[in-house]
């Protein structure tokens, strides 16, 4: 704000100012400017208060270690409403919940949450259970004989991602597999007939009414020997 009334005084206007500060990287606006040198101007209150808050959030977020480098504190890891109890409890009794919130989105910081676990299967209060086919015997015979498959999901920084496979008891290979965002019946449809293709342009169609495609599988299939499994 000197230098721009320096330069105003030599007879610059306030918008050339401006434009040649913002062509230095300064991004000063010429309303700014004259907000700031309007007489009686006074700073809000929440303005004043949401500084402090800022100021004591960061202070208990970081620290610095032996080597000069910024790193989170535990503190850091904490929620809008653990951080607020935290603040009222040591150095800033007056702070409002939301003011930390505020001051929280201002430094980038996310409480770490503790959900609840996704769940992957709601059965249908009306859906009729498929019957069980295999009796639960898992093994084959021959390739294409028994397909086993279920899904899973993977938290990512976007979100969860769920991933559906479809393994071959027989030859314990993953013949096909699918990701998606949601859990819509086409997760586990289009790895299916993506195996079916697969299997029959190898030239090893599956055989008509001879492939049993089971859904429900558990950990009691799997054989105590290791296992190999093959992406295709």
């Amino acid at each position: 704000m000197g230098f721009i009334d320096t330069m105003k005084a030599q007879g610059h206007a306030v918008e050339s100012i401006c434009r040649v500060l913002r062509e230095q990287g300064c991004q000063v606006a010429a309303r700014t400017y004259r907000s700031w040198r309007q007489p009686g101007r006074v700073v809000a209150a929440r303005t004043l208060s949401d500084a402090h808050v800022v100021a004591a959030v960061r202070q208990v977020a970081w620290t610095t270690d032996r080597h000069g480098r910024r790193k989170l504190t535990p503190e850091g890891l904490y929620g809008r409403r653990k951080m607020t109890a935290y603040l009222r409890r040591t150095d800033l009794p007056e702070a409002s919940a939301g003011s930390v919130d505020r001051a929280m989105s201002t430094l980038d910081l996310v409480g770490v949450r503790r959900d609840k676990g996704t769940r992957t299967t709601i059965p249908a209060k009306d859906g009729i259970r498929a019957a069980d086919l295999l009796d639960r015997d898992f093994t084959a015979c021959a390739p294409n004989r028994v397909w086993v498959t279920d899904f899973t999901y993977v938290r990512t920084w976007a979100g969860f991602t769920y991933v559906a496979f479809i393994l071959d008891v027989y030859a314990q290979r993953i013949v096909a597999w699918h990701a998606a965002t949601t859990k819509h019946t086409d997760l586990v449809m289009i790895p299916l007939r993506m195996a079916l293709w697969q299997r029959d342009r190898e030239g090893h169609p599956t055989p008509a009414g001879e492939l049993i495609h089971h859904s429900d599988y558990a950990e009691d299939w799997v054989k105590p020997r290791p296992v190999r499994l093959a992406c295709v």
